[in-house]
């Protein structure tokens, strides 16, 4: 068994109230359990209105499974509109 963790460091640069930055937050964190069926939260820099720290958990049998996982949904939260990824990092245990 293998369990792959991603953190994403955002920053949302059109955000000007913490509202504004849960409703981006919430669309990234609804459409990316969705579609990839991970645990997401935010796990870090909730007090600011302009970034905040993702992360997400994915379990596997394989590892290379799960590195592909969490490289599909970097990819895809870095062409979001509303936010930059700042910094990112995998992890496998």
């Amino acid at each position: 068994m293998v369990i792959g963790v991603l953190r994403l460091e955002l920053y949302f640069p059109g955000s000007t109230s913490l509202k504004s930055k849960r409703q981006i937050l919430k669309s990234i964190k609804d459409r990316t359990h969705s579609r990839f069926n991970v645990s997401i939260s935010e796990v870090d820099n909730g007090d600011l209105w302009q970034r905040a720290t993702l992360g997400v958990a994915v379990v596997s049998k394989d590892q290379r499974y799960a590195n592909g996982v969490l490289s599909r949904i970097a990819d895809k939260v870095e062409r979001e509109d509303a936010a930059e990824v700042i910094d990112l990092a995998m992890e496998f245990f």
